[in-house]
């Protein structure tokens, strides 16, 4: 602002209305004249200082803000224009930050008669709460104890206000969010969310989102039932916007188990092999053709298969699946096929088999490594032809299905012992997606862990539980033969037995903590940590790695020198947190 600023009663803009303008911008103001007396008082100042404008009108500004250093300084001497940052401090309000910015105000004659202090305020508090007087504050207690996620914005999206729910939701401590764009927990998944926050501070429109998305802190990204609305002041004007939200998970995930309907969301990986498997499987999804999907027991082999199903043009059709290891070798070619009234003692009625029950949709050949020999020629057949006989039948059943197979045995392994056909190898290998072993990707174990953590999250615990760095460790150190589906029995089992908010090294399974201390880890969780000084210093040397990498993990450990679960631990061990982008 100009050191010459002019405020005319006719010509020029009036103080009063230049008041009003600061208001709009949610920076506080007042004026003063020749004589110390405080002339006016913008409605944001009012709130700021914690003071009605009938309370400072006419008074002496040094009586007036008599204990507050240096809210004026005098200007008549000197006639210059000044600004600091300091502390704030109204009557009823804890200390905030400022910049104060004073400047003389002359007339039409180049005289000096008075001066003009703005306030503009960097606390991060919320401008609702702002905008309250002293005996409506309780609305900010209604509001932090809800069993809703309310965050409020200003005009440019940057937060204002997070509450307790908001917290449970996001990962986030609001300490971490104030003050930073609200973009950064929709970045990449909430665009829908964000489209309509700002609709709702142009144009003052309330909306609606009932298939929203946010993302953690973690990195997980959960569904969300959210609406948005303009924020006003006390003269209607907009000042920013306010969301409200729910956590889907449950509902998401019990609308799963009913309809069977499974996406991308279900998959969870940041490792590249993973980020690998997730963009063939885009592209595979979108046509017929046949999938064999390899990998170790646990991988996620039949939850793949389910996402191809579901993200395909036969989702609304059905997904039927067969475990050929877990039939009878006699009973699998009626189960399979089907059969015709007196085919067999008992066959008292025509029963369809499953490719039939599969017909427009998907069938999942699980374990097709443990199908018997006789039966590997009738479904090259079907692979071939599209058709096949029902057992005790002369005429041929025509399907329109799709084949996924899956194994753990590894089929050109078979192949090469003659325990499997070859030309059935071939047909079915069609397009192959191999899923690594978990220990293969530990990147992504603290991912999996809060994906299962909240997949097993009980409403009625109002909070997803944490877990101790000591357990923390343990996870990130063991092996997981069983890979995804062992993680989940471990995670499921510390959540039962936990009966605190945290879960502990000893809530972990008996026989994974005896197989890490005999791997040679002492996880003692009493054991001390480094002294304070060797502590400071190791944490200067990781901030300094994560800063000179652009808080690029892989890149920082690989500087340090050290495993990237390494990098982790120690990080949450010091507390040190990526902060989210300006």
């Amino acid at each position: 602002m100009s050191s010459k600023t002019k405020i005319k009663s006719s010509r020029h803009i009036k103080s009063d209305q230049l008041l009003e303008l600061f208001d709009e911008l949610n920076i506080g103001a007042f004026t003063v004249d020749i004589h110390r007396k405080v002339s006016s008082m913008n409605l944001t100042a009012q709130a700021l200082m914690g003071l009605k404008e009938a309370e400072a009108t006419n008074q002496d500004c040094r009586e007036v803000f008599c204990g507050v250093p240096c809210m004026i300084k005098c200007l008549f001497k000197s006639g210059k224009a000044w600004d600091d940052d300091s502390a704030v401090k109204a009557e009823e309000t804890p200390h905030r930050l400022v910049t104060r910015l004073a400047t003389p105000i002359y007339d039409s004659e180049q005289n000096l008669v008075g001066c003009l202090t703005i306030l503009q305020d960097h606390f991060p508090i919320t401008d609702l709460i702002n905008r309250v007087h002293f005996e409506e504050r309780s609305l900010k207690m209604i509001l932090e104890n809800l069993d809703i996620g309310i965050f409020t914005v200003n005009r440019g999206g940057h937060i204002t206000f997070f509450n307790n729910t908001a917290e449970t939701i996001s990962g986030y401590a609001r300490n971490q969010v104030l003050g930073k764009p609200c973009s950064a927990l929709f970045e990449g998944v909430g665009e829908n969310d964000l489209e309509m926050l700002k609709d709702s501070i142009e144009n003052g429109n309330t909306r609606s989102n009932h298939k929203g998305r946010m993302k953690t802190k973690s990195g997980d990204i959960i569904p969300l039932r959210a609406s948005y609305m303009a924020l006003r002041n006390e003269k209607g004007a907009i000042v920013g916007g306010l969301s409200t939200f729910y956590d889907l998970t449950v509902v998401y995930n019990l609308n799963k188990a009913v309809t069977e309907r499974y996406t991308f969301h279900d998959m969870i990986g940041k490792d590249p092999a993973m980020q690998k498997i997730f963009e063939i499987t885009r592209v595979v999804a979108g046509t017929n053709s046949t999938v064999l999907i390899e990998g170790p027991t646990g991988t996620g082999k039949d939850l793949l298969a389910k996402v191809i199903h579901s993200e395909s043009n036969r989702a609304g059709k059905p997904f039927v699946k067969v475990n050929c290891a877990a039939l009878p070798e006699n009973l699998l070619e009626s189960e399979m096929f089907g059969y015709t009234k007196g085919a067999f003692t008992g066959a008292d009625r025509d029963k369809p088999g499953r490719f039939q029950e599969a017909s427009g949709g998907t069938i999942l050949l699980d374990e097709i490594g443990d199908l018997p020999l006789s039966l590997q020629a009738k479904l090259l057949h079907v692979l071939e032809d599209r058709k096949f006989y029902p057992l005790g039948s002369r005429r041929p059943v025509s399907v329109d299905i799709r084949i996924l197979s899956a194994s753990n045995r590894g089929l050109k392994n078979l192949v090469d012992k003659q325990l499997f056909r070859e030309d059935l190898y071939y047909r079915l290998n069609v397009l192959q997606i191999e899923l690594p072993y978990l220990k293969d990707r530990k990147a992504d174990i603290p991912l999996l862990i809060r994906h299962i953590m909240r997949k097993h999250f009980e409403p009625s615990l109002h909070q997803i539980k944490d877990i101790s760095e000591k357990a923390m460790e343990a996870l990130l150190n063991y092996d997981y033969p069983g890979n995804v589906r062992e993680m989940e029995n471990i995670i499921e089992h510390a959540l039962i037995i936990s009966q605190t908010e945290k879960i502990e090294l000893h809530h972990l399974p008996d026989y994974m903590q005896k197989r890490l201390k005999s791997s040679g880890p002492d996880f003692d969780e009493n054991q001390d940590h480094k002294k304070p000084a060797a502590a400071n210093k190791e944490r200067e040397t990781i901030l300094k790695a994560l800063r000179s990498n652009n808080w690029n993990r892989a890149q920082a450990a690989n500087a340090l020198k050290m495993e990237r679960t390494t990098l982790w631990r120690k990080m949450k061990r010091y507390n040190i947190i990526k902060q989210l982008p300006e």
